[in-house]
């Protein structure tokens, strides 16, 4: 099987189901910007993390490639069978978020992103999530999108930006805080 079809040379591609829509349609972009949003947590995931962080964020990278197989799916019941995410996935990351806070001082500022490139790449994935999910809620105005998506890259969300703060203090970054004039 050759990579390239040529079907798309035209600006339209397939959605999982058959049907053809604009390579700029919503729905589109929507598991594009998550599917990039998933190549940054690879990176992060390439970078100075411990084995533990690292486990997490193959499984985050997991429920994405499932959130982007929902999101590439024809609206209704899908013809074959598509995997899910469920209310337990949002309970993970959570838990994660609440494990990391434990050992982080309480938050007195808004921190500049940045400190090394590991605190750097995980605040550059923190902005593709809320993007994903600023794209999905549009989404989800004008078509049919399973409701734990936008719950699930929110929490996401969250839990990049306390992992940001956890790889500042492993990492000994310095976290600068924003002044405001």
């Amino acid at each position: 099987m050759k990579i390239y079809t040529k079907t798309g040379d035209q600006g339209k591609t397939s959605l999982l189901g058959g049907s053809r829509v604009a390579k700029y349609h919503l729905r589109i972009e929507s598991y594009g910007t998550v599917d990039e949003l998933n190549t940054a947590v690879g990176m992060l995931r390439s970078m100075e993390i411990s084995e533990e962080i690292s486990k997490s964020l193959v499984e985050i990278q997991n429920k994405l490639f499932t959130i982007g197989s929902q999101l590439a799916s024809e609206p209704g019941e899908p013809k074959f069978p598509i995997p899910k995410l469920s209310e337990d996935d949002t309970v993970y990351l959570e838990e994660q978020i609440d494990a990391m806070d434990k050992e982080l001082p309480p938050m007195r500022n808004f921190v500049l992103p940045g400190g090394n490139q590991t605190v750097a790449q995980a605040h550059v994935a923190r902005c593709i999530c809320r993007r994903a999910e600023r794209i999905v809620l549009h989404l989800k105005d004008e078509s049919e999108v399973p409701p734990e998506i936008p719950i699930y890259l929110n929490r996401l969300s969250d839990f990049l930006f306390v992992l940001s703060r956890k790889l500042s203090q492993d990492l000994g970054a310095k976290e600068i805080p924003w002044k405001g004039n």
